[in-house]
Parts: structure tokens; sequence; C-alpha cells
């Protein structure tokens, strides 16, 4: 049974923090500003903080996305090969601030997967990291420059963002470990 830890109105309020916090936090100097979703729900994320942005900052901000399939460390190690979706990035990564955005913080390992990927394509001034929930238990040196939810660490289970239109409706929740 799984534990409902935020509903719609919840996301909704993560969302507008961290734009706000965003919005604080940009970097004097640099001319671009641009969000880059980790898919899968990293892109209806980003796509909500873009539209909060401008409204607080009176500019259009624009959005990508990022397919890290082939910059995961378990590339092979499971029974099928990933399905590539592919990185789709609408400005230029050279000299932008770029705020890396995704749902769930918990080992590290999406993260460095998607600084990989976003390295390929240019130097960017600098990269920031916005999530919805951190749930601690890193297993590489990785943190959030912005979080929306910060949970206790040590919870056992999933912890999931529902997202519409992929999922049915907004929220958050944790699922609690199968059984071996």
């Amino acid at each position: 049974m799984e534990t409902i830890l935020g509903d719609a109105r919840g996301l909704a309020d993560a969302v507008e923090a961290l734009a706000e916090q965003i919005a604080r936090g940009r970097r004097a100097g640099v001319p671009v500003l641009g969000l880059v979703g980790v898919r899968t729900r990293g892109e209806p994320i980003a796509e909500r903080l873009a539209m909060r942005l401008a409204e607080r900052l009176g500019v259009e901000v624009p959005v990508g996305v990022v397919d890290i399939a082939l910059h995961r460390d378990d590339l092979g190690r499971g029974r099928r090969w990933p399905t590539l979706k592919g990185t789709d990035i609408p400005f230029e990564v050279d000299g932008a601030e770029v705020v890396l955005v995704d749902d769930v913080l918990y080992t590290g390992r999406t993260i460095r997967a998607a600084l990989n990927a976003i390295c390929d394509l240019g130097r960017p001034a600098v990269v920031r990291l916005a999530v919805v929930v951190d749930r601690g238990g890193r297993e590489l040196p990785i943190r959030a420059d912005y979080v929306g939810l910060t949970l206790p660490e040590g919870l056992t289970g999933r912890v999931k963002v529902r997202v519409a239109p992929i999922d049915p409706a907004d929220g958050v929740v944790a699922e609690p470990e199968a059984p071996r």
C-alpha cells in the first residue's frame, strides 16, 4: 500500500517553490537560462517551471530534454538494451546557465549520467540541479541546488512523483519495498 506524501496541490507548491529558488539564484552575467528535464518526468516538470519562471523573470525560458540511456553506469547489465528517446536541447549549451530538472534525487547516478550527456553537447557556464523530491541516500557526491520537498533519510521503498499527462494525476507517493 502506498503512502501519499503530496497531492496535486503539494506538487504545484513544490514547483512554485523551485521557480522562486531558481529566480533568486540566477547567476549574474550569464545571458541564457535554460532548463533541461531528465526523461521522463523531468520534462513536464521543467515545462511547468519554465512557465513560472517566465512570469517572474519576464522572459521566455527555453526547455530541453536529455535522454540518459547511453550514459547510465548499469548499461548492458540488464536483460534488454535501453530504448532511446533522444535528447533535444533547443538552446546553445556553451556558456549557458543550465538548470537540470528531475523528479527524485536518490543515489545521484541518474544526475551523473545527465551531466555527462549535457557536457557532450558543450560547456555550460554553470549547471544547477532542481528536484521535486530529495530523499537522501546518495552513492555519489551530488546535491541539489533547488529542492521542493526533502524527505527524511532512511525511508525505505520507492518514491514516485506522478506528473500528468504521463500519469493519471499529479502527486508524490512512497511505495513499500517489494518482497523478495
